[in-house]
């Protein structure tokens, strides 16, 4: 079944990603439509988030946000879909790095890098960073339900020399390739929420004490990486634009979970400059009436 729903999928998505960026995002106002107002996909979920970290906007701005949200959600679907077909140089052209020098800086230094980043902007095309750098790449992923997909996603990312692991093979990955004297750099979105029984910590996200992953600065430390924030900036439609900010090279100075608790501050920053572009179709505020007494 699940290769069936693989191969009369799979053309619908080539012809997509095939399509020039003016017809996609055509097709992304038509998507916006079709999401937004006729599904109304998880818009329950998006208010509520909105209204519980931005109880004091006015209900015109926050069906403004969601709209703009909305909207955007749309074209990184699509653009999610173009990574199939679209070139290097066009992608080089679409997303660019203001500040590459701070990844050379610790590359002279000999230092691998845990790589994290919220879900904010877009992180789609930051594969496109292995072209610039000589750190080999993995990022941190949940495995698709359908094998083939998986396979599919697995393939994309490696025509960068980026690779997805999961969790689970995180550690034994990344153990092995500090073993080989391998240079790395791991990506981590890490603002979503783990399960209640596996969290480790509880920090105040936008306000509001919730559940936070942990993993990322567990590797650092492990294997004494340095730790890089990185942030997306939306410059206009389709093109983006990500800076990073080195948090510390020598994690083990850190009391357990600062480092987590500072990303999160550089995530909430992002958030509260342009809150329309995270995103908010998580129920990353689930646990928030959880935490341990």
């Amino acid at each position: 079944m699940q290769f069936l729903v693989y191969i009369l999928v799979y053309p619908f998505l080539w012809l997509i990603s095939i399509l020039p960026f003016r017809l996609l995002y055509a097709f992304s106002d038509f998507l916006y439509v079709l999401i937004y107002r006729v599904f109304g996909y998880r818009k329950k979920v998006v208010k509520e988030n909105l209204i519980l970290v931005f109880p004091e906007k006015s209900k015109e701005e926050i069906n403004r946000i969601m709209k703009v949200f909305y909207h955007h959600l749309c074209d990184m679907i699509l653009e999610a879909i173009k990574s199939m077909t679209i070139s290097e140089s066009e992608m080089k052209k679409r997303f660019t790095f203001s500040n590459i020098e701070e990844i050379h800086k610790l590359e002279k230094e000999n230092k691998s890098i845990v790589l994290m980043g919220g879900h904010y902007g877009s992180w789609e095309w930051i594969f496109i960073l292995q072209t610039y750098i000589n750190h080999k790449g993995y990022a941190i992923y949940k495995r698709l339900a359908n094998t083939y997909f998986d396979r599919l996603v697995k393939r994309i990312r490696a025509k960068y020399n980026s690779y997805l692991i999961t969790t689970k093979e995180a550690i034994p990955t990344l153990v092995e390739s500090k073993r080989k004297g391998e240079l790395t750099i791991n990506g981590f979105a890490a603002d979503q929420s783990p399960k209640v029984t596996k969290a480790y910590h509880w920090s105040n996200f936008m306000g509001i004490n919730v559940p936070v992953h942990t993993g990322a600065e567990m590797i650092a430390k492990k294997l004494d990486m340095a730790v890089v924030f990185f942030k997306v900036k939306r410059l206009k439609r389709g093109f983006y634009q990500a800076t990073f900010e080195t948090i510390t090279t020598e994690p083990n100075q850190f009391k357990n979970y600062k480092i987590t608790d500072i990303f999160l501050k550089l995530v909430e920053k992002q958030i509260y400059d342009a809150p329309e572009y995270y995103l908010w179709t998580h129920k990353r505020w689930k646990h928030k009436d959880k935490a341990l007494k």
